[in-house]
């Protein structure tokens, strides 16, 4: 199975709170993704940088992620498991953001397991197969 990486994890990573070495040996020979959704966070935060040593700092770090890993669309596939997971934990009670929504209809979709640091909502989606860093 391959995993999707979420941005908390590299964010963690780009800050130096987080560090891939050693890699757990499970994630090793897995395959890795992104979502469309992550990559637009994390350039979000490139936008956001209030200074311009720190705004290319992050690009370059983004870039060299783009550059290494796929970026999976959010398709309609997704469209369709991120309306039945939201109106689900709607009825439950639960709110979980809308771009973790995305991102956690795409590993669905895509049969990936995420691999994040947010102990708080992903957990929480049904059908979502979780790996915490």
């Amino acid at each position: 199975m391959g995993a999707l990486i979420d941005s908390s994890v590299l964010i963690d990573i780009e800050r130096g709170l987080f560090d891939l070495e050693p890699v757990p040996p499970k994630v090793a020979d897995t395959d890795i993704a992104i979502s469309a959704v992550t990559a637009s966070e994390l350039l979000h935060g490139v936008y956001r940088a209030s200074k311009s040593r720190i705004r290319s700092q992050r690009e370059a770090f983004v870039e060299r992620l783009l550059e290494a890993w796929p970026v999976l669309p959010f398709d309609l596939t997704s469209a369709r498991i991120h309306s039945k997971l939201w109106a689900e934990l709607a009825v439950k009670g639960i709110s979980i953001g809308a771009y973790d929504l995305m991102i956690a209809a795409t590993a669905i979709a895509n049969g990936l397991e995420l691999i994040t640091r947010d102990k708080r909502s992903f957990p929480k989606i049904p059908g979502l197969q979780v790996q915490l860093w």
